[in-house]
């Protein structure tokens, strides 16, 4: 819906002057010289995959979060698969999660041949409702996916109560969320198995990359297994051992992570905490501004919970605007915000659509908020300027199609 501009400021799309002269992507990776040269050292090592690096990672990361074990995977997709399969998912069985993420999420059931059956959001936080959970369990069910939308962490202690209950695994798709806590926990130490994303856009880049992280032994051992062709023992195992033999026990894939991410992937652990601190700034930036600003709304936080701001996602408010959120994005990105949206119900896709009859309306709290979700740019190397930018950027165009 095309509207009228109100304010006297021309908006650019419009043909009025951009807030910027060139486009501020929406997230962007940092890699600074000791990260390359982490990189460099490993190039001229012995080991380019399965070797000493993937080790070190896995356990300095498992460190970080509080948790027993850590297993890397090529992809957070990857890791997923991977956590799917060591929950024992099979055809026949359900797994439960929500329609307010990307696709990988719900696809990971599919890969075992089971089915992923959604549960709609809170309204606040938008992550999976725990009463919502609790309506769609049935004997069929035996897993939860729930997912930290956006860096929030879900309501993982009611989440975990329902599962104990009715003998369910906990996957949380932590992809968001590497560093936020929930009730004075790291994620990646609280939930049966966590799941991350090493994604250039996330909090920590390999390029591409995931990890499993979890307390129980036979979880982990099933992840290694299942990432390395189904066999038990690697390569670099049966390097140091001075043997040949190995065994192939399941069916698993090659989602190995290389010794060039994982080098790279350690290189930015040390640079966590100020990649979070600086997240957190920028939020809380956005925040003092937006949360009053007519037209919007700002993200909600929950009590004993601090986000790790992977993405800061606003609400265009239609009550107070003479235009809809497509046009918004428009506007925005006319001038040279790169915003984006996060993301279309997973049940809405044309694949998900045609195989299981959904024909949309069947989870309003998640529906209602895709048609006014848009993401800002938030990622740790932003400038200053660059976030007045997207506050002013956000503020002008609002302001021309305030009611």
């Amino acid at each position: 819906m095309r509207a009228t501009p109100t304010s006297q400021e021309v908006l650019a799309i419009d043909g009025g002057t951009p807030v910027r002269k060139t486009l501020l992507p929406y997230g962007r990776q940092s890699i600074a010289e000791d990260d390359i040269q982490a990189v460099v050292d490993v190039l001229r090592s012995d080991w380019l995959t399965t070797g000493p690096k993937g080790a070190q990672f896995e356990e300095a990361l498992a460190a970080w979060v509080g948790a027993k074990y850590a297993v890397a995977f090529s992809s957070g997709t990857a890791a997923l698969h991977g956590a799917a399969f060591a929950a024992g998912l099979k055809p026949g069985d359900e797994a439960i999660t929500s329609p307010l993420t990307f696709a990988a999420t719900a696809n990971c059931v599919l890969y075992q041949g089971a089915r992923p059956v959604f549960a709609d959001v809170s309204p606040d936080t938008l992550n999976l409702d725990p009463d919502r959970f609790a309506e769609r369990i049935t004997t069929s069910t035996r897993a939860v996916l729930p997912v930290d939308y956006a860096g929030h962490p879900a309501d993982l202690d009611p989440i975990l109560a329902l599962a104990g209950r009715h003998g369910l695994t906990v996957i949380e798709d932590a992809c968001h969320a590497l560093g936020a806590e929930y009730h004075g926990r790291r994620t990646g130490s609280i939930a049966h198995m966590s799941v991350f994303s090493f994604h250039p856009v996330k909090h920590l880049a390999t390029g591409e990359g995931g990890m499993v992280t979890t307390d129980r032994a036979d979880l982990a051992e099933s992840l290694r297994r299942f990432r390395n062709h189904g066999v038990s023992s690697d390569a670099r195992q049966r390097h140091a051992s001075g043997q040949w033999h190995y065994e192939m026990v399941l069916l698993g894939f090659n989602y190995r992570l290389t010794d060039i991410a994982c080098a790279l992937g350690l290189s930015q652990l040390k640079k966590l905490e100020a990649n979070l601190a600086r997240r957190r700034e920028i939020a809380a930036r956005y925040t003092a501004v937006f949360w009053n600003l007519p037209g919007v709304l700002a993200p909600s936080v929950r009590p004993n919970v601090n986000p790790a701001w992977h993405l800061y996602p606003i609400r265009v408010n239609p009550e107070q605007l003479n235009t809809d959120r497509a046009h918004v994005f428009r506007a925005l990105r006319a001038e040279n915000i790169g915003v984006n949206v996060h993301y279309i119900p997973v049940h809405l896709h044309p694949y998900y659509r045609d195989k299981f009859g959904y024909k949309g309306a069947e989870y309003p709290a998640a529906e209602a908020a895709y048609e006014q979700l848009i993401s800002l740019p938030m990622f740790h190397g932003m400038a200053d300027q660059d976030v007045e930018d997207v506050i002013a950027a956000v503020s002008k165009v609002l302001a021309a199609y305030s009611l």
